[in-house]
């Protein structure tokens, strides 16, 4: 495959994408400094917010696991901006009406996006573009939830600790 009718921008994203490795698990991560910094970039942002505590698991009790995914963010030239890390608790193990009661996710419909692109047009507004660097659902749990502690997440006392989540978060 040739890329030489491709722009040079996009000639430079394209062989950015084929050399650009991204990781499968944390252990491949811990050991380049690289993805260390964005897993710790994300611990930081979770325990800013407060979106867990640390406590003992309390007894008739379950957790949820937790996996990370990995990203590579890029600019507009098509080189690397930063690599991005996310914790993402499994719910997909609890039990509707025991675990929890209610799911949102707010998600935006493509046809809205359209209308507000084609006012944004029509009307000669400004349109700028930003990237969140972490993005919160700012919503107390009502339910009770646990989650394994993360992977490269190293706490001082985390022989039998879980993280209680308070907060609902997406990333």
């Amino acid at each position: 495959m040739t890329t030489q009718h491709l722009s040079k921008p996009i000639q430079a994203f394209t062989k950015t994408l084929l050399f650009c490795h991204i990781p499968k698990n944390v252990e491949e991560v811990l050991v380049d400094p690289k993805w260390a910094q964005a897993i710790q970039e994300e611990i930081e942002a979770l325990q800013k917010n407060n979106t867990w505590r640390l406590i003992p698991l309390p007894k008739g009790k379950k957790t949820e696991g937790c996996k990370w995914v990995f990203s590579v963010k890029y600019k507009a030239d098509g080189f690397i901006d930063r690599h991005k890390a996310m914790l993402v608790a499994k719910g997909f193990t609890q039990t509707y009406d025991i675990d929890f009661t209610k799911a949102f996710s707010s998600v935006a419909k493509l046809n809205t996006i359209r209308v507000l692109l084609s006012l944004t047009v029509n009307m000669d507004w400004p349109l700028l573009q930003l990237d969140v660097k972490n993005a919160f659902l700012h919503g107390d749990l009502e339910e009770e939830v646990y989650m394994d502690i993360p992977l490269g997440y190293m706490p001082s006392s985390r022989n039998k600790m879980v993280c209680k989540l308070e907060r609902a978060y997406m990333d």
